[in-house]
């Protein structure tokens, strides 16, 4: 009898080799099956005027778009829709906040007063901000639930437009809730953040926007001489400072880590567990104070989350299909911009400004085939881009 070992050692690396490019093929196709490639779904509001004022340096251009884009998703009343279409068509807090805050950087006091008027008209006196508003000021309840991160971008934004007398009110209320929602261990209870989504689990995206406004409604309780409001909001902050620090330290993940690995020693342990995300952008300048921790927690997720189009994506635990969201990548260019590296900066204007729409918007993100998609203008984006752009030319202040 003939000895086949040899012709079977021939053909049967061939036959693995097949099988698993078979297994390979049919996890990529469910996975765009589940995941399916976003398109653009408008190039642009239609009829939006460019602004008359002109804007230096080499992002002078895309400022003007995205400003012209502000100025159309901004109604009279006020009210700044985070996009012009269908489901976008509602204004959040959080947008219209980084809307206001973006006026302001470039001296357009009134513009940003408007959004700032609006938010005050729609204030809850107690309780939660709402996830979004019509453009009427009334709350949307479509079964997504109130999201405790509105109460830190309001107070940032209005302590970044230096307008904290005439919202006093305001100030005082959202603040107020902000210092109600921390428990005895000085962390809120789990609430849904800018992803859109229900939360079992307390987030860095509810965190460190609260962060944020807790500092800024110091700032403004200081500056207006209400030593009480600023006494019990810096007791409030400490206690989620450190909070915060516990909980989420030394990667500022998403989540809380599971675990934590000691590594060799002298070198810092590692938390396992979590995900890294993108908020962990507001963790510093120019909402915080710099420092090292978090500045090598930024770098870490931006590494972690950058996609092969170039830009990133929310989460670590976000859908995997190489879809990149520009409100993030905005983010980090914001951050590296504020954190005095303008490199990384420039790197990201420069792949903002490449994929925008044949109208000149910010899409909403910019799919695997390297094209422009989902809701073109996006608000926030533009917002982010023109405190970016701005950061570059002169520091934004640090609450």
């Amino acid at each position: 009898m003939r000895d086949g070992s040899g012709r079977r050692d021939r053909w049967f690396p061939a036959v693995v080799i097949v099988v698993l490019l078979a297994f390979l093929a049919a996890g990529t196709a469910n996975n765009l099956a589940r995941n399916p490639q976003p398109q653009l779904v408008a190039e642009g509001i239609p009829g939006r005027k460019m602004p008359a004022a002109t804007f230096d340096g080499p992002y002078g251009d895309l400022i003007r778009h995205a400003i012209a884009d502000l100025d159309a998703l901004t109604l009279p009343n006020g009210a700044t829709l985070a996009g012009w279409d269908g489901p976008w068509r509602f204004v959040w807090p959080r947008d219209a906040s980084f809307v206001a805050a973006a006026y302001c950087s470039i001296g357009q006091d009134a513009a940003a007063g408007r959004v700032l008027d609006f938010l005050n008209g729609i204030r809850p006196s107690t309780g939660r901000w709402e996830a979004r508003y019509a453009d009427s000021g009334e709350a949307i309840r479509d079964g997504r639930e109130p999201q405790l991160d509105g109460s830190g971008w309001v107070l940032w934004a209005t302590w970044f437009c230096r307008t904290g007398s005439r919202y006093w009110d305001l100030v005082r209320e959202s603040a107020d809730q902000i210092v109600a929602e921390l428990g005895p261990d000085g962390l809120p209870a789990p609430s849904p953040d800018y992803w859109e989504r229900p939360e079992s689990e307390l987030t860095l995206g509810t965190v460190a926007p609260l962060l944020t406004g807790l500092r800024a409604a110091v700032g403004i309780a200081d500056d207006l001489g209400h030593p009480d409001e600023a006494a019990r909001w810096n007791e409030a902050l400490d206690k989620l400072t450190k909070a915060t620090d516990r909980h989420f330290g030394p990667d500022y993940p998403r989540t809380a880590a599971r675990a934590v690995s000691h590594l060799e020693p002298g070198l810092d342990p590692i938390g396992l567990g979590g995900g890294a995300d993108a908020i962990v952008t507001v963790l510093g300048p120019p909402f915080a104070p710099a420092r090292d921790v978090v500045t090598t927690a930024i770098d870490r997720a931006r590494g972690v989350l950058t996609q092969p189009n170039g830009g990133v994506t929310p989460g670590e635990d976000w859908r995997t299909d190489g879809v990149s969201w520009t409100p993030q990548t905005a983010m980090f260019a914001l951050s590296a911009a504020a954190r005095g590296d303008r490199a990384t900066a420039g790197e990201l204007l420069t792949w903002l400004d490449h994929y925008r729409t044949s109208s000149g918007a910010l899409p909403e993100k910019v799919n695997r085939d390297l094209r422009p998609a989902g809701e073109a203008p996006l608000g926030w984006t533009s917002a982010l881009v023109v405190l970016a752009a701005g950061a570059l030319e002169k520091p934004l202040p640090i609450p």
